[in-house]
């Protein structure tokens, strides 16, 4: 009589570790298991129900709030931890992203900070500009010699400071209107910038936006005298001013710097207007005008022919900059104006503030990930919503550096810390752990085009003023498609036809 016994290895049966689950021997023979569709569209609906029920964005808020509205933060780009904000009543704050502590709270201007952002350099250098007609350069870390001389200052591009210039006649008064502020804080200001004062806009100008260069030592500023000011951070001056904006008068609210192409500048307007500029030649390239104002703009970081533009008609819209006839993408669901916008370091998804109160994370494509990315390409559908019952007003948004966490700064004086994937798990991850969230994933992707996996995915809770303003919003879209159907339907053959939603977008070009 012959018997067969199991044989196994030593190696296969132990634990590699007392606390280890003891290995299973699975019989991968598929006549042993009968229906496998249905086994695996169970897991997929698990899989999306605990995705949901581990989603808690909310990390907490930064302590040490503003006490006003948060209207601008800037996050470092060559480091993780400082973020600054400036608020309404004129002061900027320097955070701690790891202790979510406050660090310095510094009296920057004597009205609203309406525009921060970070140098190129290491040192931790960053400019804000305000309402108050003045540009301030700081530094984020203290220096302890700070004041010594002129000589323990370095340039930009070496240390991430920037050189006070030498003290002259014209600016011996307001150097010793600042010194005391100058002497009492090693924050800074290190300097400060004004434009020069001339008969008609002596004491009218005033700064709404600023961006640094991503590679050179110069900062761009947009101001109320409708024009773009480019600055050299080692002279008090402009070095080159935009004033012939398509021969429009009224005030540049954004201006951003191209992150690849070094002389590529883009603004946005009050005349509803976004246009392109070009350094080298002192020259504008080319404007569109939308229906609405835009609020704000940024590039994508990875591809950066691509823009987007936060617009007053509630809706988000990505521009290709060699063909602005005509937006890439729409991007819907806010019921208010969208405030700021803010790319993803990957540049495959950012996220916008409205408001309406609540933060929207769209993709610009389709992507592999959580539960959570069911549903959201570029069809313009976000893929998850933010929103607490207190806060109010979305003013600004930015990604960190990491990808990891968003930044956001509301009406209500708190700046607040989230995840960028709901239900994603704040520490280090196990490699069982990391596989098992690789296979639920999978799983709810490859049946996400059934309903139930769908519902579960897709479900969030939104604020009740912002699902009443959702349904209107739906019937008077559907009232709009209706009479536009009458009238194409009821008019003579050829003389009426459908327009798709992105020609209704941009009224016109300018050259």
């Amino acid at each position: 009589m012959k018997v067969k016994a199991l044989s196994r290895s030593q190696s296969s049966t132990t634990r590699s570790t007392p606390s280890d689950l003891r290995p299973l021997h699975k019989n991968l023979n598929p006549s042993s298991h009968p229906l496998p569709r249905a086994r695996e569209y169970t897991r997929a609906l698990t899989a999306a129900k605990l995705d949901r029920m581990f989603a808690n964005p909310f990390v907490g808020e930064l302590k040490g709030g503003h006490v006003d509205g948060v209207n601008c933060l800037a996050v470092c780009r060559t480091n993780l931890l400082p973020v600054v904000s400036g608020g309404v009543d004129g002061t900027v704050r320097i955070w701690d992203l790891q202790s979510r502590a406050m660090v310095k709270s510094l009296e920057a201007h004597s009205r609203c900070v309406s525009g921060l952002v970070f140098g190129n350099g290491i040192g931790g250098t960053f400019y804000s500009c305000g309402e108050d007609g003045i540009v301030k350069a700081w530094s984020s870390f203290p220096k302890s010699d700070y004041g010594k001389g002129d000589d323990d200052i370095g340039d930009e591009d070496n240390c991430g400071y920037a050189r006070k210039p030498k003290a002259n006649g014209a600016r011996r008064s307001h150097k010793s209107s600042i010194h005391n502020e100058q002497e009492s804080s090693p924050y800074g200001p290190i300097n400060t910038y004004r434009l020069p004062a001339t008969r008609s806009s002596h004491n009218s100008v005033s700064f709404h936006s600023i961006d640094h260069h991503w590679s050179f030592s110069q900062f761009a500023t947009a101001s109320s005298d409708s024009a773009i000011h480019l600055w050299d951070p080692n002279r008090s001056n402009p070095v080159t001013s935009f004033t012939n904006l398509w021969g429009s008068d009224d005030t540049v609210t954004t201006v951003r710097y191209n992150p690849a192409e070094s002389d590529l500048i883009a603004h946005c307007s009050n005349d509803r207007g976004i246009g392109l500029h070009d350094t080298r030649t002192a020259s504008a390239l080319s404007k569109t005008i939308l229906g609405m104002k835009s609020n704000c703009l940024e590039w994508n970081p990875m591809e950066p022919y691509i823009f987007v533009v936060g617009n007053e008609d509630y809706n988000a819209y990505t521009f290709d900059m060699r063909k602005l006839n005509r937006p890439t993408g729409i991007y819907k669901g806010h019921v208010g104006a969208v405030m700021s916008v803010g790319w993803s370091p990957t540049g495959t998804e950012f996220v916008t503030g409205s408001y309406d109160t609540t933060l929207r994370i769209f993709n610009v494509r389709k992507e592999g990930g959580t539960a959570s990315h069911i549903g959201s390409s570029s069809t313009g559908v976000a893929r998850d919503i933010y929103h607490t019952k207190r806060m109010q007003r979305v003013f600004c948004t930015a990604y960190t550096s990491d990808h990891k966490f968003i930044l956001s700064g509301s009406d209500d004086t708190n700046l607040r810390l989230w995840k960028a994937r709901s239900s994603e798990k704040i520490g280090q991850l196990s490699a069982r752990e990391e596989s098992s969230l690789r296979y639920r994933s999978a799983l709810v992707q490859k049946y996400a085009h059934l309903p139930e996996v769908k519902r579960i995915a897709k479900s969030r809770r939104v604020p009740k003023f912002v699902k009443k303003q959702t349904q209107m919003a739906m019937l008077q879209k559907e009232k709009r498609r209706r009479k536009e159907g009458n009238v194409v339907k009821h008019s003579k053959p050829g003389t009426k036809s459908f327009t798709d939603e992105k020609g209704k977008v941009v009224v016109k070009t300018v050259d």
